[in-house]
């Protein structure tokens, strides 16, 4: 849904602030180094002693849906049986998302009566899994391989609000991928798999939903909190001075590669959006259920073939690069509502509120600290970060978030509070190993790696350009925006991610390798 729009003013978008948000140093911060995480940031916990197992049972709040993740359990899918497959997870993430409304409609009396949310959501919501399941097991059989244990993946749970845990004690808990019990990156404690829907800033606890509403102070009277009534949560925002600095720059070491190119696409002036994602749910509409931006080229939607990516037009300055460079767009809670406030992606989905135009879209290619880097196969699909990290845990979380002048201090699962005069700061590293062979995988993740701990490329995998983009935007200082999400991901920060899909021209690419395995800075 493409259109021209300008970007609203300070003054025309002034947000007050909740009195009752409790500022400190509560969130997970996110260490610029190779160490544990490898080169995506790398996380070091500041939480508080909040990390206490909670029972589950009547009266007790319940926030979303929490299902185990399918394709991450998949095997190696056929390149045949590739298109039915993703249509099917496109089809179960549609099916989570119309059991989150219900659930939504409904929590009150679910709090009261566990019974009836079984009844009433997720036990027809693990028949309508069960069936897409058994429907990928039949597309990959019929490609010659049995995928085997996947009914297990079918059982989804609720998940509270003060849960640490969570997937303990409930149907379909065991599946969860053992990324939501404590044993997540390098040993941060189950506090850290987003369980705690933004508990961990000092003092908030069990009290975010419903009381903290007030942090966007909009006057929408929402019991979880945000314009849509499903996040964020004062809870969810922490501010960036309270933060100590944490980033730790990579050391370059002799045969490293030190160059950088920048290309320049623009900052979707023209507003380019849509709720599809065509590396994950490929003719799917909607199939993200939540907007994107979208800079670089101009044929992306859910349909778009090869073809018509190379074909497309580009907004960046350098007609050779048009390649797709996409993200969440993100909203301020001001209680305005956008033009897709009734559409898919947008307030159907639980999106609601007024898109910001960056102030600033950085994308720079870096090198490698211990090699030289080689070309990205034209058509290569990388996903950075992870749209379902709330309930899948932080594995694969890849984003930061910072502000202007304290972006040595990164935060991975909260949005910061910025002083006035600083801007909030998104910023995603790209996956920089390839494994020579594929543009991409049936989980969209394992053809490509990040370095390890030293820098380096895994066995049978390669350096190639890593990308590395940042987000500004002006908003008003203090909580009161989001990033668009899964319904059921209650625009948790942990959610954020961005994808890219390489369209650069031979003769471009080869002078992005050049420019950066020579130390020079091109663009």
């Amino acid at each position: 849904m493409g259109r021209n729009r300008k970007r609203s003013t300070l003054a025309n978008r002034a947000i007050v602030a909740s009195a009752a948000l409790i500022l400190g140093g509560g969130g997970l911060v996110a260490v610029n180094t190779y160490a544990s995480a490898g080169e995506g940031w790398s996380w070091s916990g500041q939480q508080d002693e909040q990390t206490q197992n909670q029972t589950k049972g009547a009266g007790q709040t319940v926030s979303t849906i929490d299902c185990p993740e399918v394709a991450n359990d998949l095997p190696d899918v056929p390149e045949q049986a590739r298109p039915e497959v993703d249509r099917e997870l496109a089809t179960m993430d549609s099916q989570i998302t119309d059991a989150y409304q219900k659930f939504a409609e409904q929590k009150e009396q679910i709090e009261q009566d566990p019974q009836l949310a079984q009844n009433a959501i997720l036990n027809p919501l693990k028949d309508k899994r069960l069936a897409s399941i058994d429907r990928i097991s039949v597309a990959i059989n019929r490609a010659g391989q049995q995928p085997q244990g996947l009914d297990s993946l079918a059982p989804c749970a609720l998940r509270p609000d003060d849960n640490v845990n969570a997937g303990e004690g409930d149907n379909g808990g065991d599946a969860q991928d053992g990324g939501q019990d404590g044993a997540q990156d390098g040993g941060q404690d189950g506090a850290q798999d987003g369980g705690q829907d933004g508990g961990q800033n000092d003092g908030q606890d069990n009290g975010q939903d419903g009381g903290q509403d007030g942090g966007q102070d909009d006057g929408q009277g929402n019991d979880q909190g945000g314009q849509a009534g499903n996040g964020p949560e004062a809870g969810d925002f922490v501010d960036i001075q309270s933060v100590e600095p944490n980033v730790q720059q990579p050391q370059q070491r002799r045969g490293g590669s030190k160059g950088t190119f920048t290309t320049d696409c623009g900052k979707n002036e023209n507003g380019k959006f849509n709720p599809d994602n065509v590396i994950v749910a490929p003719g799917v509409s909607n199939g993200a259920h939540h907007m994107h931006d979208y800079v670089g080229n101009q044929a992306n939607d859910a349909f778009a073939s090869d073809d018509d990516l190379a074909g497309g037009d580009t907004t960046c300055r350098n007609q050779g690069d048009k390649s797709t460079y996409y993200w969440p767009v993100l909203r301020l809670q001001n209680g305005q509502d956008e033009n897709d406030a009734a559409a898919d992606g947008g307030g159907n989905d639980k999106n609601v509120g007024e898109i910001q135009t960056p102030s600033q879209v950085t994308l720079n290619f870096v090198g490698s600290p211990v090699s030289k880097v080689t070309a990205m196969p034209r058509l290569l699909r990388i996903i950075t970060g992870d749209a379902k990290a709330f309930t899948n845990g932080d594995a694969n979380a890849n984003a930061s978030w910072s502000c202007t002048g304290f972006e040595d201090r990164q935060l991975k699962d909260k949005y910061p509070i910025c002083p006035e005069g600083s801007q909030v700061v998104r910023s995603f590293k790209f996956q920089s190993c390839w494994d020579g062979q594929n543009t991409d995988s049936a989980n969209h993740r394992t053809h490509v790696a990040f370095a390890d701990g030293n820098g380096n490329c895994g066995d049978g995998f390669q350096a190639i350009p890593q990308l590395v983009q940042r987000i500004v935007y002006d908003v008003p200082p203090g909580p009161g925006f989001a990033v668009d999400s899964f319904p059921e991901q209650l625009h948790k920060p942990i959610t954020d991610h961005g994808d890219f899909i390489n369209v650069f021209d031979e003769n471009l690419m080869n002078k992005v390798v050049n420019c950066i395995n020579t130390g020079q800075k091109c663009q």
